[in-house]
């Protein structure tokens, strides 16, 4: 009869869960450094600029809209991004998207004020809105305070959380035939700020 010794199972079950959780950390990268925009495309003449380690996007003089778009595609991944609302916020994070001056093609996972549909699907210059959240889970909002947005694109899916809580989830045909970068939005009209902070992504 065989003796296991039940250390070794232990110890290599241990080495095992270490290294299954360092592995799936390796997978994550930052887009943002914390210093300053490497890695990104400045899409138009508003404000886009680190202060204090946040990325800070901000309306300009002409009050138009504003892009911030990573020189990499991405197609599968889950990206996680903190931001705050510091004036009027109506901004975005786009995905599979492409960016020609100011005229952007894509989807875009919204970011705004209270009760106008943040963790929602809107697509530019195409359909519109696809999805909304729940009048109940748009509550969630945190106005003025840091939030933390994480966005699951997948083939044809589309999820979103806000803050710990699942907005929405789409299957969209088109929205799986897409191929473009993340980009970050400055929403017309002026009067617009709102910090970033800690984005990262996990390709799929």
């Amino acid at each position: 009869m065989k003796v296991v010794n039940l250390n070794k199972v232990l110890v290599a079950a241990f080495v095992l869960s270490l290294t299954t959780l360092f592995s799936a950390e390796a997978q994550k990268s930052s887009l943002f450094n914390g210093e300053n925009l490497d890695g990104w495309i400045v899409y138009g003449t508003e404000k886009w600029y680190v202060e204090d380690g946040n990325l800070i996007s901000e309306s300009g003089p002409d009050k138009e809209y504003g892009y911030l778009g990573t020189e990499k595609f991405y197609k599968d991944f889950i990206l996680t991004v903190e931001f705050k609302q510091e004036s009027n916020g109506n901004s975005g994070v786009f995905i599979r998207s492409t960016v020609d001056g100011v005229k952007v093609k894509g989807w875009q996972v919204e970011v705004a004020p209270a009760g106008k549909h943040t963790g929602g699907v809107y697509e530019s210059y195409g359909r519109g809105w696809l999805i909304k959240p729940e009048a109940e889970k748009e509550k969630v909002l945190k106005e003025g305070e840091w939030n933390k947005m994480k966005i699951k694109v997948k083939g044809s899916e589309l999820t979103s959380w806000l803050n710990g809580t699942k907005m929405i989830e789409l299957d969209d045909e088109k929205i799986g035939e897409g191929e473009g970068g993340i980009a970050l939005q400055i929403h017309s009209g002026g009067g617009i700020k709102v910090r970033w902070r800690n984005l990262e992504i996990k390709e799929l």
